[in-house]
């Protein structure tokens, strides 16, 4: 790594770092749930048979099962973009219209080959403009349950989508993927997305030491930087199982207790699952245009494209068994829907309707 990114890595990382040893992080993988759970994230759909970064990078201690996001490399570049995005307030929602083009610059992608991050992760997506616009609740409530986590949870205050904290097979994406010095990078679709708060975001501070809003999640509710109620520093630990919590914040122009989310530099990074309702067509908004059948398949935890594999989570819960299981019966790809159909006790064609109804 050159001087400049090595130096770009520190400052960033040194920003977020709110007194966690950013130097042994500890890693996500393996930190899948099927139900909401401190410190996982339950998500509606991995792929275990997906790419990725093609090999680990030095700053990950497999053995110890942390990463050094000190000495992470970065993907080098200041490209500018022509960023459009806004939040209106109409009726009783909060509309985001984006382009998705950052109000910062990225890195050069694809990667450039010459560069180190291309030893560890040869993403070869371009950035690209989208249309996004979805319209979420100004004054979101609480399901009585919670959901799984999608590929697409939001956006920040960038202008730009962000997506959950794994890679499209299910790894910690923030330890695994090289991402450009905003934390950023775009998947096959053009979509640049973050898997964490970006530290090009500027960390601001209201009355009493709590972080600003930083963004909003697909169910309304406000995500926020990493300190909380009396400027305190959090983690994963401090907040609950979806990785928020309820206390007074200000909203709409009103102090009023409410659930919101924090983002932490430790995993789930911002959101392990979900506590308002959603819109898979707002899922599917954020995560760009559905690729054709051998066009491949978006990387970096997005929905997969059409005719690729079918979201298991979702899948599962209509059959209402567990996404292991699910996974069991079906087997390598391409899945016997006869056999696996046995394996569950079930017919085929509601396996099948199952299997077609999950986007």
């Amino acid at each position: 790594m050159n001087k400049m990114a090595a130096s770009m890595v520190l400052v960033c990382a040194s920003n977020f770092g709110h007194g966690h040893d950013l130097t042994a992080l500890p890693l996500g993988d393996g930190k899948l749930s099927q139900a909401p759970k401190v410190g996982w994230i339950w998500a509606c759909h991995v792929d275990p048979q997906a790419g990725g970064a093609q090999r680990d990078g030095p700053w990950i201690n497999a053995a110890q099962g942390t990463y050094d996001a000190t000495a992470k490399v970065v993907v080098p570049g200041q490209v500018g973009w022509p960023s459009q995005f806004s939040l209106a307030v109409r009726q009783d929602q909060r509309v985001f219209s984006s382009n998705d083009l950052p109000n910062h610059t990225t890195g050069t992608f694809p990667v450039p080959g010459d560069s180190e991050a291309y030893r560890y992760d040869r993403n070869p997506n371009r950035i690209g403009p989208q249309t996004i616009q979805v319209a979420l609740p100004l004054w979101p409530a609480l399901a009585g349950q919670a959901s799984c986590a999608p590929g697409a949870l939001g956006f920040l205050l960038t202008g730009a989508v962000l997506f959950n904290a794994l890679d499209a097979p299910g790894r910690d994406a923030v330890a695994h993927e090289t991402q450009d010095a905003c934390q950023g990078h775009p998947q096959e679709s053009g979509v640049y997305h973050y898997h964490s708060l970006s530290s090009c975001l500027p960390d601001k501070r209201e009355s009493g030491g709590h972080s600003a809003l930083v963004g909003y999640l697909l169910d309304g509710f406000g995500l926020y930087g990493p300190y909380g109620e009396n400027g305190q520093a959090l983690a994963s630990q401090d907040l609950d199982e979806c990785h928020g919590h309820i206390h007074t914040i200000a909203w709409e122009g009103k102090q009023v207790a409410m659930y919101h989310y924090h983002a932490t530099p430790d995993f789930p990074y911002t959101a392990g699952c979900l506590r308002g309702k959603y819109s898979n067509a707002d899922v599917m908004a954020l995560s760009g245009p559905r690729l054709q059948r051998g066009q491949g398949g978006p990387v970096g935890g997005a929905p997969r494209p059409m005719g690729g594999p079918p979201d298991l989570g979702r899948a599962a819960a209509r059959l209402g068994i567990s996404v292991q299981k699910l996974h069991d019966a079906l087997g390598a790809p391409p899945p016997d829907l006869g056999a696996a159909a046995g394996r569950l006790g079930i017919r085929v064609d509601a396996l099948r309707s199952a299997l077609d109804a999950a986007p």
